[in-house]
């Protein structure tokens, strides 16, 4: 879909543990605990659940059963190539209940924070270059002006942080979701990564679109090793967060329970989008959501902490898109605005294209296009409203003369009265309720 776009480098998978950067004590409390909870004996069996490739897993194997943790079955798995079994040993239970006291997490083997580091400047944002007509294909449903693809082309491209600003109901987040679709390539997402002995869950199938990789196959151990398979890949994620934004959501969330942490939002959203919407309509003032991201914005990276107090560095590589109803100057100060590096008004559309936008919703709709009807809406009811149009507005009007059809059984149509019938629904006439 992007043919502009490089192909995003994978993360090789790791040759043996000197490659994996990991206390080697954590690696093998995670096999142990792995083995412990998913009750599994083969070493390919065990590889697949801490994704790692089989030679490492058994080199992993080996090194509990040198330590007495693990011992051989003593009998071979006809069912999976002769494979030999393994099982803990007492002092391996005892060891593994130890461990799950500690952290309950087991299955894929973390990535450390600094190799996944480099892995985000490899398929970073800022490396895609987004073409008018990539631009104008993925925005292809919504009837834009030119200009607007002159100013958000530059911003997409840039990778940099974009205030859409404007009156309601006018496509704000359509557009950011037109923007998403535009970046249109890959990305390997880690299943979890590690900083200090921590473990952070990453990967999120809320967040991420994994890109289906093919079934079990004869082919497919080939297929896995291409890339380290303690990443998922997946479309570049996107995070829409609305009024329910608070300034908690982004700091890690720690889990008492299993003593692991979970990424905040926008760690969840790295190498993608993160979409602020109606900003203004949160709990917490916009000036304070701005000034959380003043750092990562500026510096590419975000500060987040531990239970411990302990603070560390988590590369921050999003397209930030904020969008408003509100003027930028009633909601932030001219320090906010000028860290934010592109700012854009969508306004409404003129009668022209709203006339356009009309037409294709009808035509979507079956709804037959009807001169007196369009006349008195033109002519009577918007100038009551100062002839002042939204994008929102033919999809109302149309739903509303839809539902009125099939009310009265009648086939769809349009006419002044049901104009007038439709046009009763989009606005709440002011006046005094007496309670």
């Amino acid at each position: 879909m992007n043919m502009q776009t490089p192909n995003v480098m994978a993360p090789p998978a790791p040759n043996g543990l000197a490659e994996m950067r990991l206390p080697i004590v954590m690696m093998r409390d995670i096999l142990l605990k792995t083995m412990f909870r998913k009750n599994l004996e083969m070493v390919s069996e065990i590889a697949e659940a801490i994704c790692l490739p089989g030679s490492v897993t058994q080199e992993l194997v080996d090194m509990a059963r040198e330590q007495k943790l693990l011992e051989a079955t003593g009998t071979l798995n006809a069912n999976n190539g002769n494979e030999m079994g393994y099982q803990l040993t007492d002092a391996g239970r005892a060891r593994t209940l130890d461990a799950l006291s500690q952290s309950e997490y087991f299955g894929a083997m973390p990535v450390p924070l600094e190799v996944y580091s480099e892995q985000v400047k490899r398929q970073s944002i800022r490396n895609i270059q987004v073409t008018r007509e990539q631009l104008t294909n993925a925005m292809g449903h919504l009837v834009l002006p030119d200009s607007l693809l002159d100013h958000l082309g530059p911003a997409v491209s840039a990778g940099r942080s974009i205030l859409m600003y404007g009156p309601p109901g006018n496509g704000k987040s359509s557009i950011s979701n037109g923007i998403r679709d535009a970046l249109g390539d890959k990305v390997y997402v880690p299943r979890a990564i590690e900083y200090s002995g921590q473990v952070i869950t990453v990967y999120d199938p809320i967040v991420h679109n994994a890109i289906e990789q093919e079934a079990d196959d004869p082919t497919q151990l080939r297929r896995r090793k291409r890339f380290d398979s303690r990443y998922v890949m997946c479309e570049r994620p996107t995070v829409v967060t609305g009024g329910e934004l608070s300034l908690s959501m982004l700091d890690l969330v720690y889990n008492p329970t299993a003593r692991t942490y979970q990424a905040p939002l926008q760690l969840k959203s790295t190498g993608g989008i993160f979409i602020v919407d109606d900003l203004g309509r949160q709990a917490e003032p916009p000036q304070a959501l701005i000034n959380r991201w003043i750092v990562p914005l500026e510096e590419s990276k975000d500060i987040l902490a531990l239970q411990s107090g302990e603070k560390f560095e988590v590369p921050f590589d999003t397209l930030v898109i904020f969008s408003t109803n509100f003027h930028p100057n009633e909601i932030f100060d001219k320090a906010a605005l000028r860290r934010i590096f592109f700012k854009i008004k969508i306004d409404g559309p003129d009668q022209e294209n709203f006339l356009k936008i009309f037409a294709l919703v009808a035509r979507k709709k079956g709804m037959p296009l009807d001169e007196r009807a369009l006349v008195h809406l033109l002519k009577v009811k918007y100038p009551t409203i100062d002839n002042i149009y939204a994008n929102y507005q033919p999809v109302f009007l149309i739903d509303q003369m839809i539902a009125i059809c099939e009310f009265e059984g009648i086939p769809y149509q349009m006419s002044p009265e049901l104009i007038e019938r439709a046009w009763a629904n989009m606005f709440v006439k002011e006046e005094q309720i007496v309670h």
